[in-house]
């Protein structure tokens, strides 16, 4: 039946930034779907964890600071999600942060922190179970991109670059992963109601020339992408690798 396709039972998935927002909305998803979820975060995911619970499935959490993670780190806690929940079918590459300032202000240690946590932990994390999956001949990889990785934005150089080589990554591990089983695909989220887009909606003006421009007439709300991430997390999916899907609203062709 198509509709088991989309079921992820006896999976193991990894997705990071899980505290709250996308990541929390990705990994209660890919629970409901019936995988065990380790989550990776820099904050307390300990809400998330009790909602993946509440579904029968187990957790596993760990906590990391993405601006400070080696590769070695990054790799080891791939190894102990593995170990803990034993396996690892589903990676989701959730975390991020974003700074605002003009480009020709931009610190550069904001630019340093948002390309270590939006590229360098999406490369190292990919890689370590990108490893694993390949030795299995199955896997699921699922970058989250943004709507900055099709266009420049404003006041977030670091950002808009770090969402565009997240598409661009996503496009070259596809390439090379493909015909051994692992898809590799990204979600790009139109203007979604979380924090890091509060700044936004708190300037009027702003909130509203967004908002006019969204055909569906209203900002994304993390349940708007679980779908998404269930289907590119599925055998539904098998023939899906190095996409981008824009989960915007209709954003994009307006």
């Amino acid at each position: 039946m198509i509709l088991d396709t989309f079921r992820l039972d006896g999976r193991v998935a990894l997705v990071t930034g899980t505290s709250r927002g996308l990541g929390r909305g990705a990994a209660v998803a890919l629970a409901e779907a019936g995988a065990d979820v380790a989550l990776l975060d820099r904050g307390d995911a300990s809400e998330t964890a009790a909602l993946i619970e509440a579904t029968g499935r187990r957790v596993h959490r760990m906590q990391c600071d993405f601006a400070t993670a080696t590769g070695e780190a990054l790799a080891a806690a791939v190894d102990e999600a593995a170990d803990a929940l034993g396996g690892l079918d589903v990676l989701v590459n959730n975390a991020g942060t974003i700074r605002r300032a003009p480009a020709a202000e931009h610190p550069a240690a904001d630019w340093d922190e948002v390309l270590a946590v939006n590229l360098d932990s999406v490369f190292h994390l990919s890689q370590a179970a990108g490893r694993r999956m390949l030795a299995q001949g199955h896997g699921r990889i699922i970058n989250v991109a943004s709507m900055l990785s099709f266009q420049g934005g404003i006041l977030v150089p670091g950002y808009a670059a770090s969402k565009h080589a997240v598409a661009g990554l996503t496009k070259a591990f596809a390439n090379e992963w493909a015909a051994s089983g692992v898809t590799v695909n990204a979600i790009a989220p139109g203007y979604m109601a979380t924090d890091n887009t509060a700044p936004i909606r708190a300037d009027a003006d702003r909130e509203a020339s967004i908002l006019a421009r969204i055909p569906a007439g209203r900002w994304g709300t993390p349940a708007d992408l679980q779908g998404a991430f269930v289907f590119l997390a599925s055998d539904a999916a098998a023939y899906v690798t190095g996409t981008v899907i824009p989960v915007d609203g209709g954003w994009l062709v307006r």
